[in-house]
């Protein structure tokens, strides 16, 4: 197996960057595969358990250089899972950098070498280098950190400004453990909580709707609600997780199963799901 890659481009290194400052914050442990044309970060919890699931990808034209070999040429690629906070601390250094290369070695144990050259006032460049233990993830698990199968959604929703979102999710989780996200065909967008001495709605209209892929959706009536009740602190980490501003945030609504968010940014789009309360 061999991977490396290199950004020179500084709006692509401070934008991979705020990639991996996101997925720090949205999972502790991640998956990183790599393949010939693509970057996936990945988080597969058991929604069945109520854990969530993240699908963040990221396209190699960040990189001015991307060479990968995989486990053999019919499996041309490769698993590694790594603590993500240690990849985000390892890039905080890139704000002054001329370039940015990342290897995988094995030093004593295997390895995500981070190389960080700084700009210097002089002819001469200081380098940074970070050794972030990794672990190889043998190929047969691989089968569990697949591209998630996306449900049919029972209404899809555009979603306001995220920050705006967070600011008010963050002052219901000091009411209530829980949520319910109800949406409508008619671009508008509830956010509920409820508790033995209050309940509290916000409400956001004219937020408009994705064109309609399923039969069902068709058939709905525009007025009606779609509702799924959630875990807030759930929610609350993934709004608090955005460090880039997207062109495109959907919220995908699963009638009391699950709600899951199609963000998308330039080359990175981000999908994440997070299961319904029983």
């Amino acid at each position: 197996m061999k991977f490396r890659a290199k950004i020179v481009d500084e709006a692509c290194l401070n934008h991979f960057t705020r990639v991996t400052n996101m997925i720090a914050k949205l999972a502790k442990i991640c998956t990183l595969r790599i393949r010939p044309a693509k970057l996936n970060f990945i988080l597969s919890d058991k929604i069945a358990s109520g854990g969530v699931r993240m699908w963040c990808e990221e396209q190699e034209n960040f990189f001015s250089e991307f060479q990968m070999e995989g486990v053999s040429a019919d499996n041309n690629e490769i698993y590694l899972e790594l603590t993500s906070e240690n990849l985000s601390r390892a890039l905080r250094t890139v704000q002054n950098a001329r370039t940015l290369k990342i290897k995988l070695t094995n030093k004593y144990f295997p390895c995500l070498t981070v190389s960080v050259e700084l700009q210097s006032v002089s002819s001469s460049s200081r380098i940074i280098t970070h050794d972030i233990p990794i672990n190889v993830i043998p190929r047969k698990l691989w089968k569990d950190l697949q591209e998630p199968l996306v449900p049919d959604p029972d209404v899809s929703i555009n979603l306001p400004l995220l920050k705006t979102m967070k600011n008010i999710v963050e002052k219901m989780k000091n009411i209530s453990s829980h949520l319910v996200i109800e949406a409508n065909l008619n671009g508008e967008l509830n956010l509920k909580i409820e508790s033995e001495l209050v309940c509290i709605t916000t409400h956001f209209k004219g937020l408009g709707n994705p064109p309609l892929t399923s039969e069902s959706c068709r058939d709905r009536c525009p007025e009606e609600m779609t509702e799924v009740h959630i875990d807030i602190k759930k929610l609350l980490q993934f709004l608090t997780g955005q460090q880039v501003n997207p062109t495109k945030a959907v919220c995908n609504v699963v009638k009391n199963r699950i709600v899951y968010f199609d963000l998308l940014h330039e080359d990175v789009c981000l999908q994440y799901f997070i299961p319904a309360l029983s």
